[in-house]
């Protein structure tokens, strides 16, 4: 055997290698759907199927010495080699969504398989395609280009049928179906002239690869897309959350002020003044974080909760108390995170029986990002299950929105001394640097 047979050989084990990994990555890679894995896996096969038929071949030639039974193995060799042409056509049909059964491309691919095939069975009848002499050399006749023309035809067709729906293919497959076209081509003209079989099997496994693995970036460009419109939706639903929130705000707490107002008004004209201007601008806020789908400034947030608890104390008066003690302020935030979280302390903390409710909002800088804490000492409220869950609906409204919004978290335990504390995270990375 000379140095021609073992590059034929090691060129057909590559191929063969390549379509074992062709075969493997199909079976276990995650991302495409199941009739593209159903076809590559078929693809390959057939790939691998004409592999083995090239080593055996080579066996023919230089070990059984067979010269009848090696004429017919290469018309079977030849008619396995033809199979994944018009793969590559139901391939590009499927890709645009076209059915094979009424297509005109692919009747038209049908018929030069039919006139393969049948030139190729007749080549067992006449000597001038090719021949077998009775040293078992292979032979080309006068007539070897026959063989071949229509296989090119086919090529050429899936060529042309490939350039006209180009619109209908994205731009990566696209590229895939000309660079599985084109090499098993150029290497089809080339076998008419001279013998290139081995590097007819590594330009179709090649190509096969090729579009196997644009295909599967197809299908995670596609999944990738689809999260992203799955986040949108999630997003459009916290800020739908967040709008309920704001319409549903507590009948009484709007009575209770109004109340307060209309009393205050003779008693003492000037608070009530303040107080309706504090009102108003809880209110004004409250309407503008429906209309936000973005984070908002820390400082507007911290006005919006100002002008809550403003509220809250002209109403509650020595029983209400505030702390603020805020430093780090140069960050961003979903709207309607603190103010809730404040208007919950407030809510489920106090006890007129109790004494007064003393509520704290502190920020600090950490290692990665910015903490907001807020504190009460009142009663707290009880877990899921218990006298309702309003709040935990709340907490956990707020809580996806800065998974979503800034990838910040939430977390909630109880006070040490009574009372409840809850601390959000905001990220740097999530807008913790911005002002």
């Amino acid at each position: 055997m000379g140095w021609n047979e073992v590059l034929c050989i090691s060129i057909i084990s590559a191929a063969l290698l390549l379509c074992g990994m062709g075969l493997w990555f199909t079976a276990i890679i995650p991302g495409i759907d199941r009739w593209s894995k159903r076809f590559f896996q078929w693809y390959f096969s057939v790939f691998m199927l004409c592999c083995l038929l090239g080593l055996f071949e080579i066996a023919f030639l230089y070990y059984l010495f067979l010269s009848n039974i090696y004429y017919y193995y290469l018309v079977l060799e030849c008619a396995v080699l033809a199979l994944p042409l018009p793969m590559l056509t139901v391939y590009l049909l499927h890709c645009c969504g076209e059915d094979t059964r009424r297509s005109r491309l692919m009747k038209a691919v049908r018929a030069l398989c039919v006139v393969y095939y049948a030139v190729l069975v007749s080549g067992l009848f006449i000597d001038g395609y090719s021949f077998v002499t009775a040293d078992n050399e292979y032979g080309r006749g006068p007539l070897y280009p026959l063989i071949l023309a229509p296989l090119i035809a086919i090529m050429l067709l899936n060529l042309e049928g490939t350039i006209r729906r180009r619109k209908q293919l994205s731009r990566k497959s696209l590229f895939s179906f000309l660079i599985a076209i084109l090499p098993i081509t150029v290497a089809l003209i080339v076998q008419m002239f001279m013998d290139v079989f081995p590097f007819l099997d590594i330009c179709y496994v090649l190509s096969a690869l090729a579009m196997y693995g644009f295909a599967l970036s197809e299908q995670i460009d596609r999944d990738r897309r689809n999260q992203q419109e799955i986040i949108r939706q999630q997003q459009e639903i916290a800020h739908e959350r967040a709008s309920v929130m704001v319409l549903q705000m507590r009948p009484h707490f709007i009575y209770n002020t109004l109340m307060s107002i209309y009393s205050l008004c003779s008693q003492d004209p000037q608070k009530a003044r303040q107080v309706t201007m504090d009102f108003t601008n809880y209110l004004r806020k409250n309407f503008n974080a429906v209309a936000s789908d973005h984070t908002i400034p820390f400082s507007a947030e911290l006005e919006h909760t100002r002008a809550y608890l403003a509220v809250e104390q002209a109403q509650f008066e020595d029983m209400l108390f505030v702390d603020y003690d805020t430093p780090v302020t140069h960050f961003r935030l979903p709207p309607l995170t603190l103010q809730p979280l404040v208007e919950n302390a407030v809510k489920h903390g106090m006890d007129p029986y109790s004494g007064p409710l003393h509520v704290s909002v502190r920020t600090r800088r950490g290692e990665s990002g910015v903490e907001i804490i807020v504190e009460d000492d009142g009663t707290g409220f009880k877990p899921d299950g218990e006298s309702g869950s309003a709040p935990h609906a709340a907490l956990a409204n707020i809580r996806q929105r800065l998974e979503m919004m800034c990838g910040g978290s939430l977390a909630i335990r109880p006070r040490d001394g009574g009372g409840t504390a809850v601390t959000l995270f905001i990220p740097d990375s999530g807008g913790a640097e911005e002002v």
